[in-house]
């Protein structure tokens, strides 16, 4: 349990929220979320032993969502993962903030990525279905009435697994990201935003205590926290 972070912040707010904030700096931030969720994020781990092992029938196509793109990064990195194993997977990849998709509509992208501006909400009235449903860093954002809102979508919208991934608050963590990032991340929001996620983020108990009892929470290195769900 935190001591000097021992409550979590749902008031903190993100420079990157900011409708307003500094263009410039928000691309790139969006730029450099490969950088950071390459070193802290363990989506490589959770790929290899949540979804790889799902994905067990080469013959056929799976299908996948991640909720709340950021830069496409993540998108990007599972259909690379995915081509290595000869798997058949169609992405799609959504967020509500235009400015998000105005960064990523002009990328280069695989034939089986579909970026889309659009809610979860949204995609659940149009009746879509995935066969797995994913986020990074999206829980923190969320006060509990819309985290509810999400899982429960979440599972309409899913088939196999959801697997949300995101920060777990502690003080250490805090310390270290303020310390290390600051030389590596420049003229972008990751530093001052990051720690402003660390302070709303929840630790291991809380989100227990918060989500259904059929959804599991996992302790990830480094100081992170697996949601997960399975059908």
């Amino acid at each position: 349990m935190p001591f000097f972070l021992k409550d979590r912040d749902e008031d903190a707010q993100e420079k990157m929220d900011d409708p307003n904030c500094d263009k410039e700096k928000l691309f790139n931030t969006y730029k450099q979320f490969s950088v950071i969720n390459g070193l802290i994020s363990g989506w490589r781990s959770i790929y290899k032993n949540e979804i790889r092992p799902a994905c067990n029938d080469l013959s056929r196509r799976y299908s996948l969502l991640d909720i709340g793109f950021g830069g496409g990064d993540l998108a990007l990195k599972l259909a690379d993962w995915t081509k290595s194993d000869q798997i058949g997977m169609e992405i799609t990849a959504i967020e509500t903030d235009e400015r998000a998709y105005e960064y990523v509509k002009d990328m280069s992208t695989p034939p089986n990525i579909t970026f889309r501006q659009i809610s979860s909400t949204a995609l659940r009235e149009e009746g879509q279905s995935f066969d797995f449903v994913i986020s990074n860093h999206l829980l923190h954002h969320l006060n509990k009435g819309e985290l509810l809102k999400l899982l429960d979508e979440s599972k309409e919208l899913s088939q196999k697994k959801v697997l949300f991934s995101d920060i777990e608050r502690s003080d250490l963590g805090y310390l270290l990201f303020n310390t290390l990032s600051r030389p590596i991340f420049n003229d972008s929001f990751i530093t001052e935003d990051g720690l402003t996620s660390i302070k709303r983020s929840y630790t291991a108990s809380e989100l227990k205590s918060t989500v259904p009892p059929a959804w599991k929470v996992k302790r990830k290195f480094p100081y992170r926290l697996l949601l997960r769900y399975e059908h």
